[in-house]
This record gives C-alpha cells, sequence and structure tokens, in this order.
C-alpha cells in the first residue's frame, strides 16, 4: 500500500457545524481534493526533509553550545573569576586556553594571563585583577570546569560532523549554495539553511509572492468589509524567519544596497519593520536566484574590488572548511538578479 501524501490547510475544508462522522467526512474530503477545491500545503519530498532534520539538528546544537557559554560565564561568576570583563569571547582561542590552565589546576594569575592573545585590549594588572580569585579556587571548581571544557569539545565535535554530513548531501547542488552565499547577510551555512526549507530551486512556489507569504515576511491581510484590521505578519516558516531576520541584520552592515534601503526606511519605520522589509526583499530575492538560476551582482557607489576580492576569498574558505571542493576558473558575465 503506498499512495502521496496531501496535507491541506482547515480553513478550505469548513462544514457545517455538528457531530463529525469519519466515512462522510473522507469522503468529502476526496471530492473536494479531486475538485480542487482544497488549499494543499507544502510537504517537501524525503531528500529535503533529510537535510531539514540535518540542518535543524545543527541548529539545536548550536543553541546548546550558547547556554553551555553561559552556564561557564556563571560559574565563573561564582568562583569571583571576571574573565569574561576582559575578554569578547568566552570560549575563543584564548580565553579557552586560559580556563584549561586554569582547570590543570594553575594558581599563579600572571602565568594564566600569559597564555591570552596580544590582542588583547587589558593590562597585565587588570588580568591579575580579575585572576585573582585562581590561588585559592576550591578544586570543585576546577573539576567543574573541566567538565564543562570537555562538554563544549563534544558540542563542537558534534557540529563539525554536521557541517561535513550536510556538505556531502548537497554537494550535487553545489553551484546554488555558492550562489546564495554571495548575497550579502548570507554565508555557506545560510545557503544551506535555505536550501534545506525551500528545496534547490524553490521549485514549489510559482512566484516570489508565493515564497514570501509561505516563510512570513510579507504583510498581513486581515480585512472585513473593505477595512484592514491587521498588518500583523503571518506566522509562516519559523526556521526560515530566524534565518531571515539574522541575515537582514548582517546585511544592513555590510556596505551594500540593502544598508542605503534600511536608512531610507528606518526613520519612517523604525528598525523592527525595517528589518522586516530588508527581510522581504532578501526573500524575494533568494527564490530569484534557486527559481531561475541567477547570481547576484552587488552595484552601487559602496562597492570596491578589494572589498569584493575579501567576500569571496572568505567564501571559499568556508566552502571548503566544510567539505566542498573549490576550483578557481575564470567565470564568464553573468545575468544579474
Amino acid at each position: 500500500m503506498s499512495g502521496v501524501l496531501h496535507l491541506a490547510q482547515a480553513q478550505s475544508n469548513r462544514v457545517a457545524r455538528g457531530r463529525k462522522k469519519d466515512f462522510p467526512d473522507a469522503e468529502r474530503l476526496v471530492k473536494r481534493l479531486m475538485a480542487q477545491e482544497l488549499t494543499l500545503s507544502f510537504v517537501p519530498d524525503a531528500e529535503q526533509r533529510l537535510w531539514r532534520t540535518v540542518m535543524r539538528r545543527k541548529w539545536q546544537v548550536t543553541q546548546n553550545r550558547v547556554q553551555l557559554q553561559n552556564r561557564l560565564e556563571c560559574l565563573l561568576e561564582k568562583a569571583h573569576i571576571k574573565l569574561s570583563s576582559l575578554v569578547s569571547d568566552l570560549i575563543g582561542a584564548s580565553a579557552r586556553r586560559m580556563l584549561q590552565a586554569l582547570a590543570n589546576g594553575e594558581t599563579d594569575p600572571a602565568t594564566i594571563a600569559a597564555l591570552g592573545s596580544r590582542r588583547l585590549h587589558a593590562t597585565p594588572d587588570q588580568f591579575r585583577d580579575a585572576l585573582g580569585a585562581c590561588a585559592d579556587l576550591h578544586p570543585v571548581y576546577r573539576r567543574l570546569l573541566t567538565l564543562t571544557l570537555e562538554e563544549l569539545h563534544v558540542i563542537e565535535d558534534h557540529i563539525v560532523q554536521l557541517d561535513q554530513e550536510m556538505a556531502g548531501l548537497l554537494r550535487r547542488y553545489q553551484p546554488a549554495v555558492e550562489r546564495l552565499a554571495e548575497v550579502p547577510g548570507l554565508g555557506v551555512d545560510s545557503a544551506q539553511q535555505i536550501i534545506a526549507e525551500v528545496g534547490a530551486t524553490a521549485a514549489t512556489f510559482p512566484s516570489p509572492k508565493h515564497l514570501a507569504s509561505w516563510v512570513g515576511v510579507c504583510p498581513g491581510d486581515e480585512e472585513s468589509a473593505g477595512v484592514n484590521y491587521s498588518r500583523r505578519s503571518p506566522n509562516g516558516n519559523r526556521q526560515m524567519r530566524r534565518v531571515l531576520n539574522q541575515a537582514a541584520n548582517a546585511a544592513v552592515k555590510k556596505g551594500s544596497i540593502f544598508e542605503v534601503v534600511y536608512r531610507r526606511l528606518v526613520p519612517r519605520l523604525g528598525h523592527a519593520q525595517a528589518i522586516g522589509a530588508i527581510a522581504h526583499r532578501l526573500c524575494r530575492l533568494i527564490w530569484k536566484i534557486l527559481h531561475q538560476g541567477v547570481s547576484y551582482e552587488e552595484r552601487g557607489p559602496a562597492v570596491t574590488k578589494h572589498r569584493a576580492q575579501r567576500r569571496a576569498a572568505k567564501m571559499i574558505r568556508e566552502l571548503r572548511s566544510l567539505g566542498y571542493r573549490v576550483e578557481l576558473v575564470l567565470s564568464t558575465p553573468t545575468i544579474p538578479a
């Protein structure tokens, strides 16, 4: 027994109130489906569902990493170690070397401070003051710190494995990943998340308006008797909305056309609505890049050749670190999006 799964929206199957009956209801559903009266929801195929599983699992592991960082900071505060006030990234390379020495039993603040990077904007006296409590630190705190660092290593190892797994699944769609990663505010990881949610070609959505409505980055339309009562955006796909909002906040700081649009909109709409408008533009742009196979081309006075070369080099490093094979060849001009 096999068949095709159709997920219909309940609003398109309204009936008169009364007691439900299984067989008449099933018969009515089949008749409305054959008459194309039901509004069907998007159900991805088995391959895309696998992509979603991997990327959403990676998002959960990334959240665990952030929670672990907060717990680490709380542990250091209880131990009267103020390292987070001097180091911007508590789980970065410099901070991790100092924390590992502290967990191994080091009691000299000067020795621990010497493990930090030279680029840290803190004097030796500030480090000695922040790490002064390590001289008589209780052994329980050292053991708890060791367990926290080991858990952090496990989480980061899982993230690397998920990255490699996703790179293998999307290897034949590498051109689509590269085209999306060229958009300001997006990267290789964001491109993989988008493809996992909407597909490699966004073929399910006939137009960018359909995609924006499905994601929920368009104004709502709660209208009755010619009066619009709410312009609140629909719920949509939460994963895509999260990615687009993060990309919009990053795009307005990259010196691109999105920054120009944001500065024009923010005095009238405010930050939140201006970011929503940028996310809507990004969503329509994503549909065009995936559906039509075009490449993004930035134009405007904010674009320089040096900035474009740096962004291309960064994208190549990200692709190679995730397991993709990148070869530098002279490309022909493509149609701009």
